[in-house]
């Protein structure tokens, strides 16, 4: 049986992939900034763990909690979108900045330093890597700056930690779920968070150390980093 560590559980991709895990057997193991709040995520058979993934002493406190339990899937799945403006956008504040780069980059860089050795334990632990097409150097579009700018460092992140972790036996992956309906991606988008989180999964599994680094959607298409 798996264990699986999905942060920014309480909402969209994450929650879906929470329920998609924990319906196939896994034991799940679900972040939320605030657990009384995470009312959906209530409702499904998991652990529901507190973690702000901006607080490095809430890392220290999980990790110790945590300490010497194996791991088999972390997915670093929390993040923000931010403004969606061009250069002279208002809300492209130095605070929203600092907010979007928190979240969307150290706190995937605070999840696995927190948690590889959790993963490590594991007999074939996996980390995956939520990141966005939006932060390929292909999908430029003049508009999204922190949200692109924080999705292509993060991938940069997974690519770096492929190379220290793989001779750990840890095998990395980075993934853009697609354009899904979410409060993020809007009632007008391609596909359903079920299709995202059942193909997200089937992903995460095809990965091994062979294919570490791998930056590819939700249906194994690869994307340019």
């Amino acid at each position: 049986m798996l264990t699986c560590l999905i942060t920014g559980a309480n909402r969209g991709i994450g929650l879906e992939l929470a329920r998609h895990y924990a319906a196939n057997g896994a034991t799940v193991l679900a972040t939320a900034r605030d657990p009384a709040a995470a009312t959906e995520l209530q409702k499904l058979k998991v652990e529901i763990l507190p973690l702000d993934v901006t607080d490095t002493a809430a890392f220290d406190r999980l990790a110790a909690t945590l300490k010497g339990r194996a791991i088999d899937r972390l997915i670093a799945n929390a993040g923000v979108m931010g403004p969606r403006g061009g250069l002279a956008d208002p809300a492209n504040t130095a605070e929203g900045w600092a907010h979007v780069l928190a979240v969307n980059v150290s706190g995937v860089y605070f999840t696995v330093r927190a948690f590889a050795d959790n993963v490590a334990a594991a007999k074939n632990g996996k980390i995956a890597i939520l990141s966005s097409r939006m932060g390929s150097s292909t999908a430029a579009a003049g508009s999204s700056y922190l949200y692109r700018t924080s999705k292509a460092a993060a991938a940069n992140l997974g690519a770096n930690f492929a190379v220290e972790l793989k001779p750990k036996g840890i095998a990395v992956g980075v993934y853009h779920p697609g354009w899904v309906k979410t409060d993020m991606g809007g009632s007008g988008a391609d596909i359903s968070s079920t299709v995202s989180a059942s193909g997200l999964a089937a992903r995460i599994e095809h990965l091994s150390t062979d294919t570490s680094g791998v930056f590819e959607d939700y249906a194994g298409a690869a994307i340019k980093y």
